[in-house]
């Protein structure tokens, strides 16, 4: 391949550390391919046979199975780095990609970071001075407390003013960790000590906010991308309103039933709030939509998202390239008023887990995995027949993602892709994704964020 300079293209990074594992970083590994740029994968004990691996141009052990001892080791990642010689590190999501530590000693390291400044990242990562700086920005946020929540007492005060039921929510949380729901003050307090001490273990964090809860809404979240050279621009919503106990299962776009005048005042509303924070890169910003489709902030995710490829099949914009580009100082080609969604994709997040023993994590040998395929499917995956998946990680093996030109069409589609899935050896999520695509409520676009409980509960 010419050199990126011979293509009309400003100098890019040569060689780039991948510090992650599993699907994102194959994806990572496949953006770099077509750019022309080296890789550096790092590694565990736990993940030293992944067939990925090979695909990289060089591979390197950071510790043993145990993230903490591993991926999530700062030093060991930037030893990695320095071995391998390379010019950038991308994060991926989870383990280090929403550390601004990490962010920071990359720049003092003179190693680029493929994500947002510790700065930018500092402003949005913590989730109520998030909400502060929404504001700011005139963007829509819940009713709740001004700050963070110091005592039981003012807890109670603060709920009873704006009224129950409340949510108390980690200021440093994510999936769902530090959220409890109170109905009254007797609730509230027993619910205060939870939430605060689940935080402090989960994240090192207690400090607990105050939201009025909002009954049975929509999780919609506008996709962000932003350069060095002040532009922000939105790839329109995504709809995870299928979730689990905060985690998401199935997510799509658009999002069905969401009028016209309220998706674009939620992706205006993004932008603000991006450029408030002098943000770049890519971003995802999160809010809720209530039954009579008013939109709430909720956070941001300063990182590329699991359900990235959704944007990138009704947009046609590669995400992780454009990630890549806006770190090596390039300014993106867009207009905002070219990016079309065009068509419909749904994502079901294939995890390895046992829908019918209460979801319990199903580590162990893949015998045989088959793909599916066919017009408009894509797999994004990092398994393969023989692969081991690991008890030490996140329980993701493949993302199943369907694009067609209307949303019943793409539905049709998922489900016929999801039979043709076969994975022996250890039990996936796969039939519950088939029991929700097959539910009235999926199809009518009813569902909100408790609809999959109230599914399985009969």
């Amino acid at each position: 391949m010419p050199p990126l300079e011979s293509l009309g293209r400003r100098l890019m990074f040569k060689r780039i550390l991948i510090a992650n594992r599993g699907e994102i970083a194959l994806r990572v590994i496949r953006a770099c391919r077509e750019l022309g740029i080296e890789t550096v994968a790092i590694f565990s004990e736990a993940d030293r046979d992944a067939p990925y691996l090979q695909l990289a141009d060089e591979a390197i052990c950071v510790g043993p199975a145990k993230a903490a001892d591993s991926y999530l080791r700062i030093d060991r990642v930037i030893s990695a780095a320095e071995i391998g010689n390379v010019q950038a590190i991308h994060p991926g999501y989870g383990f280090l990609s929403e550390n601004s530590h990490f962010a920071e000693v990359c720049r003092s390291c003179d190693i680029g970071f493929i994500g947002p400044t510790p700065e930018a990242m500092e402003a949005v990562g913590d989730k109520n001075s998030a909400r502060d700086l929404a504001r700011k920005a005139g963007v829509p946020t819940v009713p709740g407390s001004d700050g963070l929540v110091s005592s039981e007492q003012d807890a109670v005060r603060i709920a009873r003013e704006i009224g129950f039921p409340v949510l108390l929510k980690a200021t440093a949380g994510g999936g769902g960790k530090g959220m409890r729901v109170a109905a009254n003050d007797l609730s509230l307090t027993s619910a205060w000590q939870q939430a605060s001490a689940e935080a402090q273990a989960a994240f090192g964090n207690p400090g607990i906010y105050i939201e009025k809860y909002v009954e049975r809404p929509r999780h919609v979240e506008i996709q962000i991308i932003g350069d060095t050279h002040g532009q922000v621009f939105h790839l329109w919503e995504r709809d995870c309103s299928t979730q689990r106990r905060h985690q998401k299962l199935i997510e799509e776009s658009p999002s069905p039933r969401l009028p016209q005048a309220t998706r674009e005042a939620m992706a205006a509303a993004a932008v603000r709030l991006a450029k408030a924070a002098g943000y770049f890169s890519a971003g995802t910003v999160e809010f809720i939509v209530d039954q009579q489709d008013t939109f709430y902030f909720i956070e941001v995710n300063a990182r590329i998202q699991v359900e990235h490829p959704v944007s990138e099949m009704v947009t046609g914009i590669d995400l992780v390239k454009a990630q890549i580009r806006v770190a090596a100082g390039e300014k993106l080609d867009f207009r905002q008023e070219a990016i079309v969604p065009r068509g419909h994709a749904i994502e079901c997040r294939i995890n390895a887990e046992d829908p019918a023993a209460n979801f319990r994590p199903n580590p162990g040998r893949i015998e045989r995995i088959f793909s599916p395929g066919g017009f408009g499917v894509r797999w994004d995956s990092h398994a393969t027949t023989g692969y081991v998946v690991p008890p030490h990680y996140d329980s993701l093996i493949g993302k199943l993602i369907v694009h067609q030109p209307t949303r019943q069409a793409a539905i049709d589609t998922m489900i016929r892709a999801l039979k043709e899935l076969r994975v022996a050896g250890i039990a996936t999520t796969v039939p519950l994704h088939l029991d929700v695509l097959a539910n009235s409520a999926f199809h009518e676009a009813t569902i909100d964020t408790t609809f999959v409980e109230r599914m399985l509960a009969g």
